[in-house]
């Protein structure tokens, strides 16, 4: 979820910036698409990417909210019938894999528009907000019986040593 919501925040900005509104953009963090240096041809051609795939995402979105309330009416059943919860796992899973399939497809095309030094600028903005995502995940979102440890990609710090546990 964490990279369609950096997809759809490099989205937003392409299509709502006009060209000389970034060079005027002051905040505090720079402006991410300023960063990428993108031509008035790449952010047409980017733009037109999102466009085409606009119908397709909206239809996989809902498709995929559709099965996760499913799921949820399925497991909230007076009777649960493990069956259906069985089938509503798999049209979940199914419209998980189709929403994926769909946002690296989308990210590979917009990435065929980049130069090698965009792709480059590309990847560390991809490594920020993983860390910075990475950073704002409360722990109970944890998986269970893991440990929740930054991400050490983008730092120095060297990794605490490792304890031999004896495994049984």
């Amino acid at each position: 979820m964490r990279f369609s919501k950096f997809i759809l925040i490099i989205a937003a900005f392409l299509l709502f910036t006009a060209p000389g509104y970034a060079q005027e953009l002051e905040t505090t963090a720079q402006d991410p698409i300023q960063q990428l240096r993108l031509t008035p041809e790449q952010r047409q051609r980017i733009r037109m990417i999102l466009q085409d795939n606009k119908d397709g995402r909206q239809l996989t979105n809902r498709r995929l909210r559709e099965a996760n309330l499913a799921l949820e009416q399925a497991l909230d059943a007076e009777t649960p019938d493990e069956a259906l919860i069985e089938r509503r796992i798999t049209e979940l899973a199914a419209a998980q894999a189709a929403q994926m399939r769909m946002r690296i497809r989308m990210e590979l095309n917009i990435r065929r528009e980049l130069r090698p030094e965009q792709l480059a600028i590309w990847r560390t903005l991809r490594l920020q907000l993983k860390d910075f995502a990475g950073a704002q995940r409360p722990l109970s979102d944890a998986p269970a019986g893991q440990n929740i440890r930054p991400n050490r990609r983008n730092s120095m710090a060297p990794l605490p040593p490792r304890r031999n546990v004896p495994q049984p």
